[in-house]
């Protein structure tokens, strides 16, 4: 009777995004795996689930914060951007330094608490300049980049499209498309946003449709990689489905999980 080859050691990498200021839970994200991958959003700038939590609600109160989820919700932006002028006039032109220094203190803690290795992109609500002051040695920050892990090729495109809530890290179309079409043929596509299919870009909660990418679409369509891995919308109507060969997977819930979703091969 012929024997069973021996297997060779398998890599196990956990895949998180959108961790809004959840530095217990990321501290142990990498526990069991081969290497972290980071989808982006790290800063908490308001928690929609309870509105006491991020950089808004300590500056302006939770009252305020109830109303400004309000607005956005009711999707009353132009409301929604006054009212925000309103507070912000308060505070006058300290408004960007105190932004940055609460940004700062969030990503202080988080950037301590990423396992080695580790590979990250920027999300919509992420500062980008200020991830090369706060990324330690074994944090691999790739932006329309791509990287080797393990015989796998993965590539990186961070950020989001234009949108009313003119969060900090939203580029052009034009620009988004560019790099991804730079990344060329990866086995894993990572990315923020998701493809611009309306069952992966509708928020549930928030009950709006969030901006995805046609580009990523096309290309997923035209290079066929094994997995499109993204976050950006919390509460979508499907968290995975296959677009042709490819598996599309939202990662996306980790600030309220504390869970990564685990790819092996």
């Amino acid at each position: 009777m012929a024997s069973t080859p021996a297997r060779g050691p398998r890599t196990r990498v956990h895949v998180i995004s959108d961790v809004h200021g959840n530095a217990r839970d990321l501290a142990r994200a990498g526990e069991g795996a081969d290497a972290l991958i980071c989808l982006g959003d790290l800063v908490l700038f308001l928690d929609y689930a309870d509105h006491s939590r991020g950089i808004f609600p300590d500056l302006f109160g939770a009252r305020n914060a109830d109303r400004l989820v309000e607005l956005r919700t009711a999707r009353r932006f132009e409301e929604a951007r006054a009212f925000g002028r309103e507070l912000w006039s308060g505070i006058g032109a300290d408004r960007d330094a105190a932004i940055e220094q609460a940004v700062r203190r969030q990503y202080a803690e988080l950037f301590a608490a990423f396992p080695t290795p580790t590979y990250a992109t920027y999300g919509n609500v992420d500062m980008p300049p200020l991830w090369r002051e706060y990324a330690k040695p074994g944090t691999t920050v790739l932006d329309g980049e791509r990287v080797e892990i393990a015989g796998r090729v993965f590539g990186f495109v961070g950020g989001g499209l234009r949108t009313p809530m003119r969060t900090p890290y939203e580029i052009d179309d034009e620009e988004y498309a560019a790099k991804i079409e730079a990344l060329g043929e990866v086995d894993v596509l990572c990315t923020h946003i998701p493809p611009e299919v309306p069952e992966l870009v509708y928020d549930t909660v928030a009950r709006r449709f969030e901006r995805g990418s046609r580009a990523l679409l096309a290309a997923i369509e035209r290079t066929r990689p094994r997995y499109s891995l993204f976050g950006h919308v919390h509460q979508p109507l499907v968290r995975r489905m296959r677009i042709g060969a490819t598996e599309c997977v939202n990662v996306g819930h980790f600030a309220g999980t504390g869970k990564p979703w685990a790819l092996e091969w």
